[in-house]
């Protein structure tokens, strides 16, 4: 049963446990202290109500520290996407403005300067499916989010998004996830408070011990029998911005372990897109270099800039499944890379998969040797 404000639940955890409420004061507790650290936000592509959480922290931190918005390599939000928040002066993280902090696995870590500088970080974010960290939050708010340009190119290298122990709703052995964990570590990142959508709960411990607890309160599959010959994707207006963020949806579900579907099945991404492609130029410049299939983005020599590894996940996908682009505001982009694309709906058999919660939620074929 979950744990109301006035009852938080104590999960556990070595140092001072996680604890979950409806509510970010409630996941916060009796917690407060008098040092001034980072708070470390996500930007648009992950829903959650900020505005109470940053009031909640504030309340329990009277010399908190710079709120640093975590963009990643993905574009600075615009002024009407940061009013919610305007009063609490929040910085865009610019990753090459970064300082360094360690080596893990060969990837040389760095961090937002206004992170570095703070006696250490509390990450804020969503946990919910991630295709390459098993789950988003903890550690990644900073690690990746605040990180610098190198480090994030490096995290995402193909040789490590395509390591078969890299795997969507996976934590225990993902190699990702520990280099993000270790990177974050060694950026400050001691504490963090997440919400946690599939389970209608905030958590609030130390980050590692958070995304474990959430992952456990989660239910991530929902199981089929029969495989389809296609699906239908809805995906929030958050990650509805572009392709870029828009193709998780598709990724998520062709990518997972046990995906529903025949050999050459159609996804559907039921998606807006105002911002087309998206503005992560690795990725658009991917895109316009070759065509679907995308064979070149596996084969051949690995593509670099921001975002490009999503356009190696979508060559991956195409090994097997077709995709289309349906209910965006403007087809042209999408038509002028080889993607297939409609300005509305299309009436779809009723036997297809309808997903509506593509990233909390994904269908699984039933292994019929755990079963029978």
């Amino acid at each position: 049963m979950a744990a109301t404000d006035n009852d938080a639940a104590l999960l556990g955890g070595p140092d001072m446990g996680v604890r979950a409420a409806q509510h970010p004061a409630g996941a916060l507790g009796s917690w407060t202290s008098l040092d001034s650290p980072a708070i470390c936000i996500p930007d648009g592509t992950r829903r959650l109500d900020l505005v109470s959480a940053l009031a909640a922290l504030d309340e329990r931190l009277p010399n908190r520290g710079p709120i640093v918005v975590g963009l990643g390599l993905h574009r600075r939000m615009t002024a009407a996407e940061l009013a919610p928040i305007a009063s609490y002066d929040p910085i865009q993280h610019d990753p090459d403005d970064v300082v360094l902090t360690t080596v893990v696995d060969g990837i040389e870590g760095a961090v937002s300067s206004a992170v570095a500088e703070a006696p250490y970080a509390i990450a804020v974010g969503v946990v919910e499916l991630h295709q390459y960290a098993g789950v988003s939050g903890g550690h990644k708010a900073v690690a990746v989010g605040c990180g610098g340009r190198q480090t994030i190119a490096a995290l995402h290298h193909r040789d490590r998004i395509l390591s078969p122990q890299v795997e969507i709703g996976r934590v225990a052995g993902n190699p990702f996830r520990a280099a993000i964990e270790a990177l974050g570590e060694a950026a400050g990142c001691r504490l963090a408070l997440v919400w946690v959508p599939a389970a209608g709960l905030w958590m609030f411990g130390p980050p590692k011990d958070v995304v474990r607890a959430a992952l456990k309160r989660m239910n991530p599959w929902s199981w089929h029998r029969t495989p389809a010959t296609g699906a239908v994707l809805e995906v929030g207006t958050e990650k509805a911005v572009s392709l870029y963020q828009a193709s998780r949806a598709a990724s998520y579900l062709a990518l997972s372990p046990r995906p529903p579907l025949t050999q050459g099945a159609t996804l559907v991404l039921r998606a807006a897109c105002p911002d087309g492609l998206g503005a992560e130029d690795g990725f658009v410049q991917a895109l316009h270099r070759h065509r679907p299939p995308w064979r070149e983005l596996l084969e051949g020599p690995a593509p670099t800039g921001a975002g490009a590894q999503r356009a190696v996940i979508l060559a991956l996908m195409a090994r097997r499944y077709r995709l289309v682009v349906e209910g965006c505001q403007d087809p042209e982009p999408f038509l002028a890379v080889g993607i297939e694309a409609h300005a509305k709906s299309i009436e779809r058999p009723a036997t297809w998969l309808r997903v509506a919660r593509p990233f909390q939620q994904i269908p699984q074929l039933v292994d019929p040797q755990a079963t029978g």
